[in-house]
C-alpha cells in the first residue's frame, strides 16, 4: 500500500467526518487477505458516543458500506486500474467481526452444497459482501458461485462446479 494512498484516505475520511460534525481520529493500515490487499481506514471511536457509532455503522453496516463506496469511488477517480487502491472502512471492529461471520457462512454453505449436491442461495449480503464470498468460495474445490436477481433482491448462489449458469455469474 502506497503511503500517499493511505494519507489521501485518512485525509478524505477525516474531512467527511468533520463535515458531519464528528471529531474523530482516522488511522490507516494495509490488510492482505483472501480478497486481496486493502487499505483499512479505521475510525477512532474514543471521541464518539454509542449513538454516533451506531449511526455511522447503520443497519446491517449499510452506512459504513456507503462511506466505503464513496471512499473507493472518490479516491480512485481518474486513476488507471493499476494505480487504484482498495479501501475498507472500519469502525468499532464491525468489519473484522463481519469478515469472520462471512468466512463461517462460506464454510457452512460449502459443506451444505458438497453434502447435498443442491445449490444454496445466500440472501442478505451487500454487493461488497457478495464479492468477498465469491473469493472465499473459490478456495473450495468443486464449487462455483454466481449472483441471481436484481438489487435489492440480489443473492449469492453456491453450487457444484459446472452447474452455474454462464449468463448470471
Amino acid at each position: 500500500m502506497a503511503t500517499d494512498a493511505a494519507t489521501a484516505g485518512v485525509n478524505w475520511l477525516t474531512t467527511l467526518l468533520t463535515m458531519q460534525g464528528l471529531t474523530s481520529t482516522v488511522s490507516a493500515h494495509p490488510v492482505k487477505d483472501e480478497s486481496g490487499e486493502s487499505c483499512w481506514l479505521t475510525i477512532g471511536e474514543a471521541s464518539l458516543s454509542a449513538e454516533q457509532i451506531e449511526a455511522l455503522i447503520g443497519d446491517g453496516g449499510a452506512v459504513l458500506d456507503s462511506i466505503q463506496y464513496l471512499a473507493n469511488t472518490t479516491l480512485n477517480l481518474g486513476k488507471g486500474q493499476a494505480d487504484q487502491q482498495a479501501y475498507t472502512i472500519e469502525l468499532a471492529g464491525y468489519r473484522a467481526k463481519r469478515l469472520e461471520e462471512l468466512k463461517a457462512m462460506a464454510a457452512a454453505a460449502a459443506e451444505r452444497v458438497l453434502a447435498s449436491g443442491e445449490e444454496y442461495e445466500m440472501p442478505g449480503l451487500s454487493s461488497a459482501e457478495r464479492r468477498q464470498m465469491h473469493h472465499f468460495m473459490a478456495a473450495h474445490a468443486g464449487l462455483a458461485t454466481f449472483s441471481r436477481g436484481r438489487e435489492p433482491n440480489r443473492h449469492l448462489v453456491v453450487c457444484r462446479a459446472g452447474q452455474a449458469p454462464e449468463a448470471e455469474t
